[in-house]
């Protein structure tokens, strides 16, 4: 069974993050809590999307160029994306070709 650690997830025009914005994961137990509106189910939405999820309903969009930060007051949108996800490899338990890497960053764009 493959397992890894969450370390980091790094957001950019995904979504209502404009700009980058970095959640560490620390060891132990990790919540994601805020008032409505703030960006929690974008962040599941960004984690998702950099881990591959190709279904735009999955997304909680209606075509995939809703990922794109599209513009808010005074802000205007973005043309590209960019998530990525730093896992922690401590237990050796990645494919063989990645064994000798402590940490697998994975980019979407």
């Amino acid at each position: 069974m493959l397992v890894v650690k969450l370390k980091k997830l790094e957001i950019t025009g995904f979504k209502s993050f404009l700009d980058r914005s970095s959640i560490d994961f620390p060891k132990g137990i990790s919540a994601v809590v805020g008032p409505n509106g703030c960006g929690k189910s974008n962040i599941m939405d960004a984690l998702k999307w950099v881990m591959g999820e190709q279904s735009v309903k999955q997304l909680r969009g209606k075509a995939m160029e809703d990922v794109i930060f599209s513009g808010a007051r005074g802000k205007a949108p973005l043309n590209m994306a960019e998530v990525t996800l730093t896992l922690v490899n401590d237990n050796g338990s990645v494919p063989e070709e990645l064994k000798d890497f402590s940490e697998i960053m994975i980019t979407r764009r």
